[in-house]
C-alpha cells in the first residue's frame, strides 16, 4: 500500500511527519475545526484519478466555516487547488482518502474567531473488510447530538466525539458497529456514516430532522437509487423497525456502502447482504470510478 509523504499546510508543501500546530491552539485545545473526507477514485483502466462530489464537499466545508463564525477562511479556489495539488504531490497508485480540515490555529479564548489555518492531506485507506459480508451493529446507548446543541449537519471536528463513544461501547461489546438514536428515539444515523434499511421493498433512510450529518453519500444513493427505479422515503424511522428490515446499510466518503446484516444480534432480513443493497453497492462503485457515463459532473480529474 502506498504511503502518504506530503501535506499542504496553509498553502505550504511540506513533508508529511513535519506538519505541526501549537498543543494550545483552539483547534486542539477545543476542537475547533470543520472538516472534509472526500475519495480520490482510480479509473481501473487509464489509471486516471477523479475526486468524487468536489464541489459538494466544498459548499458544506464553507456552510461549517459560516456556521463557527471562522474569520478570514480560505478561499473556495485556494482549498480545491489544494485538494488535486496534494494527490499529485502524493504520487498514490490506488485510491486515495482525502482530508480537508480548517481550524482555529492561534491561542486565545472560547470565543477567538481566528487566526484560521488549514490542511489538505491524501492518505491511503483500505475498504471495510466487512463491504461484503456485512457488519454486525449495535443500537447505542449513546444519543446523536440534537441540533440545539451541537448542530449535526455541521461536519465539525468535536461533533465526533459521541460517535466515538458509541463505536467504544459497541466494538466492547463485541459488534463492528454502533446506531445511534436521536433524544427522541428515533433512528439517526451510524457512527461517522448515514444508513438506510429497506421494508417492503422501499428504501428509507431517516430525514434530515433526525439529526443527521447531511451526508454527500447519502443525496447520492437516493439520486441512484431513484435513477433505478427503487422507490425511496426520507422519513421518520424506529428502532423496531431495524429489527424487522429486509435490509440495512450503511454510507459516508469512509465507509462507501456497506451492508448491516445483523442489529443488537438479531438477523438483518436472511443475515446476508440483500439484493438492493448489492445493486446500489455496484451502480455507486461504477459512478464515483467512472467506468459509467452516468454524471460526469460528480467526478473532478486530477
Amino acid at each position: 500500500m502506498w504511503q502518504a509523504r506530503t501535506i499542504i499546510h496553509n498553502g505550504h508543501a511540506i513533508p508529511f511527519e513535519d506538519a505541526r500546530i501549537h498543543p494550545l491552539a483552539l483547534g486542539v485545545a477545543f476542537g475547533i475545526a470543520v472538516f472534509e473526507g472526500l475519495r480520490a477514485y482510480r479509473h481501473p483502466t487509464t489509471g486516471a484519478f477523479t475526486v468524487f462530489r468536489l464541489e459538494e464537499h466544498l459548499d458544506r466545508l464553507e456552510q461549517g466555516m459560516k456556521v463557527l463564525r471562522f474569520a478570514d477562511p480560505p478561499s473556495r479556489d485556494v482549498l480545491r487547488a489544494a485538494v488535486l495539488e496534494v494527490i499529485r504531490l502524493n504520487a498514490p497508485d490506488d485510491d486515495a482518502y482525502l482530508r480537508l480540515q480548517v481550524q482555529i490555529e492561534g491561542l486565545g479564548m472560547m470565543a477567538t474567531t481566528g487566526p484560521v489555518g488549514w490542511i489538505a492531506a491524501a492518505l491511503p485507506r483500505e475498504r471495510s473488510t466487512k463491504f461484503a459480508t456485512g457488519l454486525a451493529a449495535q443500537v447505542s446507548s449513546w444519543s446523536r447530538l440534537p441540533d440545539n446543541a451541537m448542530p449535526p449537519r455541521i461536519k465539525a471536528s468535536a461533533n465526533y466525539h459521541a460517535a466515538r463513544l458509541a463505536t467504544l461501547q459497541a466494538k466492547a461489546d463485541g459488534y463492528d458497529s454502533a446506531i445511534l438514536l436521536t433524544t427522541r428515539g428515533k433512528v439517526s444515523e451510524a457512527a461517522a456514516a448515514c444508513l438506510f434499511l429497506v421494508r417492503d421493498g422501499v428504501l428509507a433512510t431517516p430525514h434530515r430532522g433526525s439529526d443527521i450529518l447531511e451526508s454527500i453519500t447519502r443525496e447520492t444513493v437516493i439520486a441512484l437509487a431513484r435513477e433505478l427505479s427503487i422507490p425511496v422515503e426520507e422519513r421518520e424511522v424506529d428502532r423496531s423497525e431495524l429489527y424487522i428490515a429486509e435490509e440495512v446499510f450503511l454510507c459516508g466518503t469512509g465507509q462507501e456502502l456497506v451492508p448491516v446484516t445483523s442489529v443488537d444480534r438479531l438477523p438483518v432480513g436472511a443475515g446476508v447482504p440483500g439484493a438492493i443493497t448489492k445493486r446500489l453497492q455496484a451502480a455507486y462503485e461504477a459512478v464515483v470510478r467512472g467506468t459509467t457515463d452516468a454524471h460526469p459532473e460528480w467526478r473532478t480529474a486530477v
